[in-house]
């Protein structure tokens, strides 16, 4: 534990971003699941899964959670999973 009244503080601060990236990812698998489970299914809803997931990916981006270059191979890896399914 911390002596220094500023590296207390930073504990605080990184437990409380440490939960907010945890939370973010999840969201984002959860979305993620979702696709991989509509394009296995062959759904209707397929479009509106990818753009969700897209969506979620780009805000993890964003806000640090993922890198950038993460952000862009998985956006191209659900597309390339969605025209596959769309033939």
């Amino acid at each position: 534990m911390p002596n220094i009244k500023s590296a207390k503080k930073r504990v605080k601060v990184i437990a409380k971003k440490t939960l907010q990236n945890k939370m973010i990812k999840s969201a984002l698998k959860t979305d993620l699941k979702k696709f991989d489970a509509a394009v296995a299914e062959n759904s209707a809803d397929m479009d509106v899964l990818y753009k969700n997931a897209v969506s979620a990916i780009d805000k993890a981006a964003l806000k640090g959670t993922i890198h950038k270059n993460k952000a862009n191979r998985t956006k191209a890896q659900l597309a390339k999973k969605l025209d596959g399914k769309a033939e």
